[in-house]
């Protein structure tokens, strides 16, 4: 791990209440996709785990920029993320986690709900940019269709490359978007949805609750337990 001084260049709004936060640096920051690094706005107080956090890269590597995407609350840290204007430094903490991608995987899948997306899209966007065949699965659940982060760079990745095969869910309303199902993900969706979950490595991202949901429902579907990958958002 390394401490880099980074500039903010661009931010953009994904959804009424999630934005990312766009970084340069004069050295490249170089990370795995699927990884994660921490913002530290308090340097003298390294344990202040109000105002220094974990994020997960929502970029590919390897670009000439790195992203970082987060859900605005009430938060200290929140608070001083939204400050930041074009041109502000920070320092970052990077990179971290073994919950990571690599070219050799012929399938995968993703079991995520809300802000668990943002490791996704950077390993989907790497498949993406390197034109790898790899298969991809990604079930991917919000409360209602307007809190879908990243709906049109997923959209637009799985028309580039039909191996990426996107399947929305909504719990908390009945969905516009014919592509996209009503509901929760559970066992039955998980074998309606993937054919062959026993063939995939599965990635699974979100707060502990989620993602042991979400892990024993891969386990009762007969996925195999060192293919289940799992990283847990603490106090995001």
């Amino acid at each position: 791990m390394k401490e880099t001084q980074v500039t903010l260049s661009e931010r953009i709004k994904r959804t009424s209440a999630i934005e990312s936060f766009r970084f340069r640096s004069d050295e490249r920051i170089e990370f795995l996709p699927g990884q994660f690094l921490q913002i530290i706005f308090d340097e003298e107080n390294r344990n202040n785990s109000d105002l220094n956090k974990y994020l997960s890269f929502s970029s590919a590597p390897g670009k000439e920029y790195f992203e970082v995407t987060k859900r605005i609350s009430g938060s200290e840290f929140s608070h001083a993320l939204t400050k930041l204007k074009t041109g502000d430094r920070v320092l970052v903490k990077s990179p971290m986690g073994n919950c990571v991608f690599k070219d050799e995987y012929a399938k995968i899948g993703f079991l995520v709900g809300g802000i668990g997306i943002t490791p996704a899209i950077s390993i989907l966007e790497y498949i993406t940019s390197k034109k790898l065949d790899t298969d991809v699965c990604l079930l991917y659940s919000n409360r209602t269709e307007k809190d879908i982060a990243f709906k049109a760079e997923i959209d637009n990745w799985s028309q580039r490359n039909p191996n990426i095969k996107p399947v929305y869910v909504v719990t908390n309303c009945t969905p516009k978007d014919q592509k996209c199902f009503s509901g929760t993900i559970n066992e039955q969706f998980l074998i309606d949805n993937i054919c062959d979950p026993k063939q995939r490595i599965f990635f699974i991202f979100g707060p502990p609750n989620m993602v042991a949901a979400m892990k024993n429902i891969c386990l009762e579907t007969g996925c195999v337990k060192d293919m289940v990958k799992v990283e847990n958002f603490i106090g995001y």
